[in-house]
C-alpha cells in the first residue's frame, strides 16, 4: 500500500491522519472550523507538533463549537495561553476566538460555513492529479481567491498558503499523489 511520501515511516497518528481524513471532503461546519483553525495555528511550525496537539485544541476550544468559542472571553484567553496542550501564540489563540465569530456571522448569512468554502470549488473537489510532492503548489488562484474573501469578512490567519493546506485537508482538493492508495479512493468518491 502506497502513501504520499510525506508520511513519516512508523509515525501511526500520521499515518492514520493521511490514511482516514486528509483529502476526504469534509461538510460539517464544526469540522471546518477545527481544520481552518489548526491549518492556522501551524503557521511557522510542523504539522508534526500541531497533529500532536490536536486534542489539547480540541479540550481547549470547547470542540471547535463556534458558538462556544465565541463567548471566551479575556480572562479565557489568559487561561489558553497557559495551556501546554496548545500553541501558545498570543495572535493565534485571539484569532481563534475571533474567527468563531466570524464563522457564526456566515452561518446566519449564507446558512454555513460549509456553503462558503464550498463554493470556491463549486461544491466539488478539484483533483490535483500530481505524481511527485515537488509538484504540489503551495497556493493557487482558488486559495488566493478564498483567502481574500475570508480577509474580507474578518477571519484571521487565513493567507493563501494556510487556505491552500485547508483546502487540501478539508477534501476541497484532492491533493494526494497520483500512486497513492487515497487518491483513486477519493478520487472515485469525489
Amino acid at each position: 500500500m502506497e502513501r504520499c511520501a510525506w508520511v513519516p515511516d512508523g509515525d501511526d497518528l500520521y499515518a492514520a491522519y493521511h490514511d482516514d481524513e486528509w483529502g476526504v471532503p469534509e461538510r460539517d461546519d464544526r469540522a471546518l472550523y477545527e481544520l481552518l483553525t489548526l491549518e492556522g495555528a501551524q503557521a511557522g511550525l510542523s504539522w508534526s507538533t500541531i497533529l500532536r496537539k490536536r486534542e489539547g485544541y480540541r479540550r481547549a476550544f470547547a470542540g471547535f463549537d463556534p458558538e462556544a468559542v465565541a463567548r471566551f472571553d479575556r480572562a479565557r484567553i489568559e487561561e489558553l495561553l497557559q495551556d501546554a496542550g496548545i500553541v501558545r501564540n498570543r495572535l493565534k489563540v485571539e484569532s481563534t476566538v475571533e474567527n468563531a465569530w466570524r464563522v457564526l456571522e456566515v452561518q446566519e448569512e449564507l446558512g454555513s460555513l460549509s456553503a462558503l468554502l464550498w463554493d470556491f470549488v463549486e461544491g466539488q473537489p478539484l483533483v490535483g492529479g500530481w505524481t511527485t510532492l515537488a509538484e504540489l503548489p503551495a497556493e493557487t488562484p482558488v486559495s488566493k481567491a478564498m483567502s481574500k474573501e475570508l480577509k474580507r469578512r474578518g477571519f484571521r490567519f487565513v493567507g493563501p498558503t494556510v487556505c491552500y493546506a485547508f483546502m487540501q485537508a478539508a477534501g476541497l482538493v484532492n491533493d494526494h499523489v497520483v500512486s497513492c492508495f487515497r487518491y483513486r479512493e477519493l478520487t472515485v468518491a469525489g
